[in-house]
């Protein structure tokens, strides 16, 4: 569908641009056709099954009731390698960025019937989990907060029946969370709290943990939700205010979202870490590497993950 793309023929318009920076949020644009996507989900589904080449396999099947097991799987899988460098996405990415990007993680994000919502939230340097920074921007570059560029794809319906992402626009001008506290793992509190009357939570955790001002409430009057068909996408910062609503059970479709995440060259991935510890469990960065999917890299402050023709996508030996 993109083999015959003009460069920059899915870039920002400077009207787009200007919307971005001032909602902190672009979209839902189209990545693929409705039927396109759902006929790809009905393959990749199955074929992520198979966890041989998986990055993640040895240590995520230890883990538990963990949600690293479905980080980084376009390392291993085709259709995922070819998404997180699908220009209808990256040169809209590189627009904000600048021209040098990295995919650093990719998560898939399903909601099945009856799941509660995800807590508001917003992400600087992803340390909420472990109290160490997982992304850390250069200090004559950082860019609001710092943060990550997440392009969410809805892989199937997002709607309020299903729980679609909500943003509230403009949120991301001002952190509200310390990340540097950390919070702390419960798996009992899955689908087990209900706040402002809607049930929400954060996969074990509480965000509300790590709220700068304990009396702080995210404005909901504001928040906007994010109806998307199966193909389309939502661009957004990290430092968005963002959540979720939960999957209220009327129709038996599970709700899946795949999040590509992405950085500057520039920016230190994981640094001075060789394992991420979250959700109750850790994984190994052993096999880990980001993905250039724009652009050069002139660092070498990163390992970086090249293509192959043999065992799966990406490699890092």
């Amino acid at each position: 569908m993109t083999q015959n793309a003009k460069a920059g023929e899915f870039s920002l318009t400077p009207q787009e641009l200007s919307q971005f920076h001032k909602n902190g949020f672009f979209g839902p644009f189209k990545v693929y056709e409705i039927e396109e996507m759902r006929k790809i989900w009905r393959t990749e589904r199955l074929a992520l099954m198979d966890r041989s080449n998986a990055i993640y396999q040895e240590e995520a099947a230890q883990s538990g009731n963990t949600n690293i097991s479905n980080y980084d799987r376009h390392l291993d899988n085709d259709f995922l390698a070819d998404h997180v460098c699908n220009p209808r996405i990256t040169e809209k990415v590189a627009g904000v960025l600048g021209p040098d990007v990295l995919c650093w993680r990719t998560e898939f994000f399903p909601k099945y019937p009856g799941d509660e919502g995800t807590d508001w939230h917003q992400a600087d340097t992803f340390a909420n989990a472990s109290g160490t920074p997982q992304i850390v921007w250069a200090g004559d570059e950082l860019v609001h907060f710092g943060g990550t560029l997440t392009v969410w794809t809805a892989f199937t319906e997002a709607n309020e029946d299903t729980g679609c992402l909500q943003f509230i626009p403009g949120s991301h001008q001002k952190m509200m969370y310390d990340e540097t506290k950390k919070m702390h793992y419960d798996p009992d509190r899955i689908n087990a709290e209900v706040k402002g009357g809607v049930p929400r939570g954060f996969f074990g955790y509480d965000y509300r943990e790590l709220q700068i001002d304990k009396d702080f409430v995210p404005d909901e009057s504001k928040a906007v939700s994010m109806v998307m068909r199966p193909g389309e996408a939502i661009m957004f910062w990290s430092t968005l205010m963002h959540a979720s609503l939960p999957h209220n059970g009327r129709t038996d479709e599970m709700r899946l979202g795949f999040a590509n995440r992405y950085v500057p060259t520039s920016v230190r991935v994981y640094p001075d870490s060789d394992e991420v510890i979250e959700y109750g469990g850790r994984v190994s960065l052993e096999r880990f590497g980001s993905v250039l999917v724009s652009g050069t890299n002139e660092y070498d402050h990163n390992v970086i993950a090249t293509r192959t023709t043999t065992g799966h996508p990406f490699t890092t030996r």
